[in-house]
C-alpha cells in the first residue's frame, strides 16, 4: 500500500515529482466527460516512464488472441480499449534545449486533480541542462458540458534567462496500445489537415472502420496580450504540428490556450464528421476558456448537488468516496443507450471491452440513486439491445433454442474474453444481469419495462439456465458442472453455490414475469410468445423442476453454504496466518498453489447472500460471513465492499469500517499494486454502496424504500443525498441521531429504522 498523496476533501494533490510513482497519479488524475478521456499525462515531452493515454467512448479494436482460438466457441478476438489520437501535446524548447522532467532538475512540482470543478492543474519549476530555469503551469479539462470538448491553459514563465522559447502544439494518432497483442498499430489516416494555429486528424480503427476526428486551434499570449502568430506548419503521416518561437526576457510569461475535440462515427456520418469537427471546436473557441470552463465548473457543481457524500471527522474517508463518486460521474452519463461502463472507464488499457458483469451487480445501484431514471434504464436497454449477440454467444457454445449467455466481456455484445475458464465457464454473469432487472424495477417500480424487453432478456436467460443444468442420477438433483465462481481462484468447479443459486433464483424471476405479462399486458406477451417460440407449458414446466430439485451444496454440521464441491477438502487456514510477504498471493504464487489453496478473491457465496439476505437468517448469514470472509484475500477490487455492506448489516461495524477504508482508498493508495494500469471504476460503485446500503442500511422492500443508518466510532457525522421514486433525499446521520431531509414536492412514506414514517414534501423528519 502506498499513502504518497495529500489527504484533502476535495482534491487529489500530488507534491513532489517521483518518477516512480508516475503512472500511478496517471491513472488517479485521468480526467472524462463520458464520451472521451484522458490520463494525467503531461502536456509536455516526457521520457521517462509513462502511459500515454487518451480515450474515445466505445471505439475499440478487436485484437486477434493469441492462445485459445483452436478451441470451438473460443472468442477470436479480445476487444482492446483503444489508446487515441493525443490532443494534449505541447513540446517546448528552450534556448535550444528541451523541456523534459526526464533529464531537467526538477526543483518543485505539484499535480493537482479538484474534484470539485472537474479541472486538473500541474505547476513545477525546473532547471534544463542549460541553466535555464522555468516555471510552468497547466490548467486542463474535459469539458462535461459540451463533451466532445477538451481545453488546456499551459503557461511558461522564463526565470532566470532571456532568450526564445520554442512551442509545438501538437496532434499525434502515431500511437499505438501498450497492450497490443502482436504490438500492432490500430490506427490508419483517413484526412490530415494542418492550418495557422489549428489541425486536423479523421483516423480511421482498423477491422472495426470507427471514425475519430480530432482537431485543435490555439491562441498565444505574452503576458496579457495575443500574439500574432506565423507558426511553421508540419505535417507527416497521422501528425500535425505548428511551431512557433516567442522572444521573452527574465521574468516574462507565455501563455497558450489551446482547445481540442473528439468525434465518433458512433454519432456522425464518416462523410460529415470532419466538417462537424471543425464546427464544434470553432464553437469552444469562440466561447472562450473561461467561459467554457465556468460552463464545466457549473455542470460538475450540479453534478455534486445530486450525488455528494459528506464525511465529517475522517478526512482520508472523505476524499475516498467523492474520489469515487468523480469517476463513476465523469465515466457514464447514461445520455447513450449504446455505452456502458468499462471496468478502468477512461483511466487505462487494461481489461479491454467496456461491458462486463460489474455493470449490473455493481454500477446499476449508484445510477439509480443519484440520477434520473433514464440513466439506469438505459444501461438495461443497452443489454437488450445486444440480446442477438448473447443469443449468438450460446449458439457457439451448443445451445439452442433462443438460450442466451451473456459475454464476460464486450464491446458489441459479442463474447471477446480470452481466458476459457472465464469465457466458457464463468456464467454467473448472466444471473447479474437478470438481478439488474429486478434491482431496477424494484428501486423505480417501473415494472412495465418488463412488456417487453425486460422479459424478452430473462426468457433468454432462463432458457440458457435450463440447458446448462444436468440431472444427476447419482443425487437425483440437478447440478451444474464446470463453472467459475466469482471467486477467479476456483476455476472448472462443480456446483458453484452462487451460480446454482442464480439459475434458480432467475428461473422463479422470470416465471413471476410472464405471470405480470399475462395479467397486465397479455397482447404483449402473446407477441412475446410467437417471435421467441415459446412453449409456455413445455418450457415452464422444466423450470418448476430444476427450481424444486436444484442441488445446491451445505454443510450442516458448519451451517455454511459450500462455495463448490469438495471446498471443505481444502486446509481452510485465515489469510491472517499468512506471512505478509505472500500477499497478494496473485503476485506471488504459482497458479498450481493458487488453485489448491482456499483463498477466497472476492465475494462468492457472500454475493448471493448480499443480494438476498432476507431469504436467510441473521445466524445464517452471521455463519457464512465468520467462515468465508477471514479466508477472503481481496484481491479483486469488487470485494471489499460486498463485506463492508454485510459487516454493516451484521453489527460488525469495525470490520465494515475496515473494508470501506480498502475499497474506498484501493486506487489512491494504490493497494494492489496495479494502480499504475488504471482505477477501478465499477468497484467504485460498490464503494458508494458501502456507504448508503452499508452504513445507511438503505434497502427496497415492497415499494418502500428502508433506512437504518449508523456512524462509525471514526466519524463525526455524514450524509448522502439520492432520489427515489421522485423524492429528493438528504441523510444526515450524526453521533446523537438522524435527520432526513426531503427537497422536494412530493410525500413519500419511508420506513427508518423498522419504523414506518410519513415524510412531508419539503420537510424533514429527525430520530
Amino acid at each position: 500500500m502506498k499513502n504518497y498523496l495529500i489527504h484533502d476533501e476535495w482534491k487529489v494533490i500530488e507534491e513532489g515529482f517521483v518518477p516512480e510513482l508516475n503512472r500511478i497519479t496517471e491513472s488517479v488524475c485521468s480526467l472524462g466527460n463520458g464520451r472521451m478521456g484522458q490520463r494525467a499525462n503531461f502536456e509536455e515531452k516526457y521520457s521517462g516512464d509513462t502511459l500515454q493515454g487518451s480515450y474515445v467512448a466505445g471505439v475499440y479494436y478487436p485484437d486477434k488472441t493469441r492462445v485459445g482460438w483452436w478451441k470451438n466457441g473460443y472468442p477470436e478476438y479480445f476487444a482492446k480499449v483503444l489508446n487515441a489520437c493525443n490532443w494534449i501535446g505541447i513540446n517546448v524548447t528552450v534556448n535550444g534545449v528541451e523541456l523534459d522532467l526526464a533529464t531537467a532538475k526538477v526543483i518543485d512540482f505539484r499535480r493537482e486533480m479538484n474534484m470539485q470543478h472537474g479541472i486538473l492543474t500541474r505547476e513545477f519549476t525546473a532547471e534544463l541542462t542549460n541553466g535555464n530555469v522555468v516555471k510552468v503551469k497547466s490548467e486542463r479539462f474535459m469539458s462535461m458540458a459540451k463533451a466532445e470538448a477538451g481545453a488546456i491553459r499551459y503557461s511558461v514563465e522564463a526565470v532566470n534567462f532571456d532568450g526564445e522559447i520554442e512551442f509545438t502544439p501538437y496532434l499525434d494518432a502515431d500511437i499505438k496500445n501498450e497492450d497490443a497483442n502482436y504490438d500492432e498499430k490500430f490506427w490508419t489516416e483517413v484526412v490530415r489537415a494542418v492550418g495557422n494555429t489549428e489541425g486536423y486528424i479523421v483516423a480511421e480503427t482498423r477491422k472495426t472502420l470507427f471514425h475519430v476526428a480530432t482537431g485543435m486551434k490555439f491562441k498565444a499570449f505574452l503576458g496579457a496580450d495575443e500574439l500574432e502568430l506565423a507558426p511553421t506548419m508540419n505535417e507527416r503521416e497521422k501528425y500535425v504540428d505548428n511551431q512557433f518561437k516567442v522572444t521573452v526576457k527574465s521574468g516574462e510569461t507565455v501563455t497558450i490556450e489551446k482547445y481540442a475535440v473528439n468525434l465518433s462515427s458512433q454519432f456522425y456520418t464518416k462523410e460529415t464528421i470532419l466538417e462537424e469537427a471543425q464546427k464544434v471546436l470553432a464553437e469552444a473557441v469562440a466561447e472562450g476558456f473561461d467561459a467554457l470552463r465556468e460552463a464545466h465548473v457549473n455542470h460538475w457543481l450540479a453534478k455534486w448537488e445530486e450525488s455528494d457524500i459528506r464525511i465529517e471527522g475522517d478526512v482520508a474517508a472523505q476524499q475516498g468516496i467523492r474520489f469515487n463518486i468523480f469517476h463513476l460521474n465523469q465515466t457514464y452519463t447514461g445520455k447513450d443507450a449504446h455505452l456502458n461502463i468499462g471496468p478502468k472507464g477512461f483511466t487505462g488499457e487494461k481489461y479491454g471491452g467496456s461491458t462486463y458483469w460489474d455493470t449490473e451487480a455493481y454500477c446499476l445501484p449508484f445510477y439509480l440513486s443519484t440520477a434520473n431514471e433514464e440513466v439506469a434504464r438505459n444501461l438495461l436497454v443497452y443489454r437488450h439491445n445486444q440480446l442477438d449477440r448473447a443469443i449468438e454467444n450460446a449458439e457457439k457454445l451448443g445451445f439452442s433454442d433462443g438460450a442466451a449467455l451473456y459475454p464476460m466481456v464486450t464491446m458489441n455484445g459479442e463474447e471477446c474474453h480470452n481466458e476459457w475458464e472465464i469465457t466458457f465457464e464463468e456464467i454467473h454473469r448472466n444471473g447479474a444481469i437478470a438481478f439488474g432487472i429486478y434491482d431496477y424495477i424494484r428501486y423505480t417500480g417501473d415494472k412495465d419495462y418488463l412488456a417487453p424487453l425486460g422479459f424478452e432478456v430473462l426468457l433468454g436467460i432462463s432458457r440458457f439456465w435450463s440447458q446448462r443444468v444436468n440431472f444427476s442420477n447419482a443425487k437425483k438433483q440437478y447440478v451444474m458442472l464446470g463453472v467459475t465462481g466469482p471467486n477467479e481462484y476456483e476455476n472448472n468447479v462443480n456446483n458453484n453455490w452462487h451460480t446454482s443459486t442464480m439459475a434458480v433464483w432467475t428461473l422463479k424471476y422470470t416465471l413471476e414475469a410472464m405471470n405480470f405479462l399475462k395479467e397486465k399486458h397479455a397482447a404483449t406477451f402473446e407477441e412475446v410468445k410467437k417471435k421467441c417460440n415459446f412453449d409456455e407449458e413445455a418450457e415452464t414446466a422444466r423450470w418448476n423442476d430444476i427450481i424444486e430439485n436444484m442441488y445446491l451444496s451445505e454443510d450442516k454440521e458448519l451451517g455454511v453454504f459450500l462455495q463448490q464441491d469438495g471446498f471443505l477438502d481444502k486446509e481452510i487456514l485465515p489469510v491472517a496466518e499468512l506471512d505478509p510477504k505472500h500477499l497478494p498471493i496473485n503476485q506471488n504464487w504459482s497458479w498450481d498453489r493458487i488453485l489448491r489453496s482456499c483463498y477466497v478473491k472476492q465475494a462468492d457465496v457472500l454475493q448471493s447472500m448480499f443480494w438476498f439476505e432476507d431469504d436467510y437468517s441473521r445466524e445464517q448469514l452471521e455463519r457464512n460471513f465468520n467462515f468465508y470472509e477471514p479466508i477472503t484475500v481481496h484481491e479483486s477490487s469488487l470485494s471489499p465492499c460486498v463485506h463492508s455492506i454485510l459487516a454493516a448489516s451484521l453489527g460488525k461495524e469495525e470490520k465494515a469500517y475496515e473494508m470501506y477504508v480498502r475499497t474506498a482508498r484501493l486506487d489512491l493508495d494504490d493497494y494492489n499494486n496495479d494502480t499504475e494500469d488504471g482505477c477501478h471504476i465499477t468497484s467504485m460503485a460498490g464503494t458508494w454502496m458501502s456507504v448508503v446500503y452499508g452504513f445507511g442500511g438503505l434497502r427496497v422492500k415492497e415499494g418502500k424504500l428502508h433506512l437504518k443508518p449508523f456512524i462509525p466510532s471514526q466519524w463525526s457525522a455524514y450524509s448522502f443525498k439520492m432520489v427515489f421514486r421522485g423524492a429528493q433525499l438528504k441523510i444526515n446521520v450524526t453521533q446523537e441521531g438522524v435527520t432526513i431531509e426531503n427537497h422536494s414536492d412530493k410525500q413519500i412514506e419511508i420506513v427508518l429504522d423498522g419504523e414506518n414514517t410519513v415524510l412531508a414534501a419539503n420537510a424533514s423528519v429527525t430520530k
